[in-house]
């Protein structure tokens, strides 16, 4: 692998940087939205989950009031 110098480095980074497509404002937007919306939808579930399985627990081994 041959070494390159700095200034050539930042070159070619700057050249493969312009290569990427960004996101637009909107887009992030959306997903952000999107990703906090599964992570309620997430918590929700486990919550309900180990709330059930909680109380069968405490319903088998008879440590209910």
């Amino acid at each position: 692998m041959s070494k390159t110098g700095p200034i050539q480095f930042i070159q070619e980074v700057r050249n493969e940087v312009s290569k990427v497509t960004w996101p637009s404002r909107g887009e992030t937007f959306t997903t952000t939205l999107i990703v906090f919306i599964f992570c309620l939808i997430a918590a929700i579930f486990f919550f309900l989950g180990d709330q059930i399985m909680s109380f069968g627990i405490k319903l088998i081994l008879g440590l209910g009031n």
